[in-house]
């Protein structure tokens, strides 16, 4: 997703730790260390990792700087590979057929569970190879003044990757803020806030 569209969903979370003011200049390299790894030419399943903000190919930051005033923005990137279940069932069943005829011609009755854990996992394998990743790009956007984050996502699983990740290089916490937790910052008391009654429209 992307706030450069005309409309997106996000998630906004609040920096629980406090901010070094060293990491502000280490930040370009700590995103560096922790950039997106490509797997187009290798078998993983999936990828993720920080991506520039303006170009989801840049990995190095070298095309724009991620401060923007007040703000830094960056982006992470993940990359799923996706065999259809089918297409993996089919190719199974005929490594197994390959492999039950070959049992037959050694005198032997049936493949063992072990070598069928095997051939699956070569079936798996070969597959994955022939099946080009999809990339998709969730944006950033940290307010350095306020330590309020903005992730162009709502999807559970993809909080719960940004909020690892994010750990990971930066070393700092973070919780995400429900309208009930805005509503508390903004009226301070949670007393009054659980009187109040929603309003009929109708």
């Amino acid at each position: 997703m992307s706030f450069l569209n005309s409309s997106t969903s996000f998630t906004r979370f609040r920096i629980t730790d406090p901010v070094p003011p060293s990491l502000w200049p280490e930040l370009p390299d700590k995103l560096r260390q922790f950039a997106f790894q490509d797997i187009d030419e290798i078998p993983e399943q999936r990828s993720y990792g920080w991506v520039s903000f303006e170009d989801m190919l840049d990995t190095t930051f070298g095309l724009a700087p991620v401060e923007k005033g007040e703000y830094v923005t960056f982006s992470m990137r993940l990359d799923t590979r996706r065999v259809p279940p089918a297409v993996t069932k089919k190719h199974l069943a005929l490594a197994l057929k390959k492999e039950e005829a070959l049992m037959r011609e050694m005198g032997k009755k049936f493949v063992s569970r072990e070598r069928k854990k095997e051939l699956k996992e070569q079936v798996e394998l070969k597959l994955r190879m022939r099946f080009l990743p999809i990339p998709a790009e969730f944006q950033v956007i940290w307010n350095t003044g306020t330590n309020m984050l903005y992730f162009a996502s709502t999807q559970q699983k993809m909080i719960d990757m940004f909020q690892e990740l994010f750990i990971r290089s930066f070393n700092l916490h973070m919780e995400p803020i429900t309208p009930y937790d805005l509503a508390l910052t903004i009226l301070g008391d949670a007393a009054k806030l659980d009187t109040l009654e929603p309003t009929q429209f109708a």
